[in-house]
């Protein structure tokens, strides 16, 4: 089966194209400093070439992944909608994949890949990850998984109340260690360390969702109605919560 699996939860575009052999081709487009994500724009520009680069045309797909959230609104709402249309324009199979659950099975997909060096979630301790992204407004998107398991159900929460995913967690199964992974992990780095979790280096591609980790959790999925698989925003978009704090500060001075 040939799929092609791409995710925009975050600033970032990450695309996994997994061939007929099991093996996974991969791009991704990530904003630098500044500049804004491109996940309207670049998305779509980046499938075809890595679909040409590999041989491949849209015809030749078995099946669309998409990851659904939570992240950003219009990040989802551009990956989510590409992902419907490719699928119903081309008659695809399309599956819908946790963005949490995504960036945790990162940690597994990289023991695999760099056994020279030895992962943060490594030895004999049945070790869980913490998933954690920057949900702005000074919160994170959380989940907890131990084997790609869910422990701990994705939410956003303050970082001072991350302790409540490890909490859940711990009432789910047995974790010895935990490793936390995610531009979310990087930013509420002191948070995490002082309920004794263990954070990947800033610069480790532990934090990064990756297309590979789509298409893989995809494989084990079964198919989706195209109009089942919905964006996951856990909360209110922000330009909503912007608008309900204008119509209230204009009745307070009405």
């Amino acid at each position: 089966m040939i799929v092609l699996g791409f995710d925009t939860a975050t600033p970032a575009s990450a695309i996994g194209l997994r061939l007929a052999d099991g093996s996974t081709a991969q791009a991704r487009d990530d904003p630098g400093p500044g500049e804004r994500p491109g996940h309207a724009t670049r998305l779509l520009p980046l499938v075809a070439d890595l679909l040409a680069r590999n041989g491949l045309r849209f015809r030749d797909l078995d099946r669309i992944a998409v990851g659904v959230g939570p992240g950003t609104f219009t990040g989802l709402r551009v990956g989510v909608a590409t992902a419907r249309g490719l699928a119903q324009s081309l008659s695809l199979e399309l599956v819908g994949v946790s963005s949490l659950r995504a960036l945790a099975a990162g940690v597994g997909l990289d023991e695999r890949h760099a056994r020279a060096e030895p992962s943060p979630a490594g030895g004999s301790a049945r070790a869980g990850v913490l998933a954690v992204l920057d949900a702005r407004r000074g919160e994170a998107f959380a989940a907890a998984y131990a084997n790609c398991e869910e422990l701990a159900a994705p939410r956003a929460l303050a970082p001072e109340d991350l302790s409540e995913v490890m909490d859940e967690a711990a009432r789910s199964g047995t974790v010895e260690r935990w490793i936390a992974v995610g531009d979310g992990a990087v930013r509420f780095r002191s948070e995490l360390q002082a309920l004794g979790a263990e954070v990947a280096p800033d610069g480790s591609e532990l934090h990064l969702i990756s297309g590979e980790a789509i298409c893989e959790l995809a494989m084990r999925a079964s198919a989706q109605a195209p109009q089942t698989v919905l964006p996951d925003y856990r909360r209110r978009p922000d330009a909503e919560v912007a608008l309900a704090g204008a119509a209230v500060s204009g009745g307070a001075h009405a």
